[in-house]
């Protein structure tokens, strides 16, 4: 699968991720690698919970690491820039055209 077509596959599969802002990472945005590095970032909660529900379902036959932050663990680690993280709209668009 194409990283656009897994941002594809979780934005479609996920309803909770539109409370979060989501991110693709590392290799798979180059087309290779042999797994897929997402980022959430959001509040914890009930719909933390339930997001990891609906992940665990998408991804049950995808390679994926996910790795969930706080808004403020995100601002402090500067994590979204500093690992050229993509927002999952982006990939899902970028590689559509």
């Amino acid at each position: 699968m194409t990283a656009a077509e897994v941002a594809a596959h979780l934005l479609g599969s996920c309803s909770f991720l539109e409370q979060f802002s989501a991110y693709m990472f590392g290799s798979a945005l180059r087309g290779i690698g042999e797994d897929v590095d997402i980022l959430v970032v959001g509040p914890g909660g009930e719909a933390l919970s339930q997001l990891k529900r609906e992940l665990q379902a998408a991804s049950e036959f995808l390679p994926l690491h996910i790795l969930y932050m706080l808004p403020s663990e995100e601002r402090r680690t500067d994590f979204v820039a500093r690992e050229k993280c993509v927002p999952l709209e982006q990939v899902m668009v970028a590689t559509e055209s």
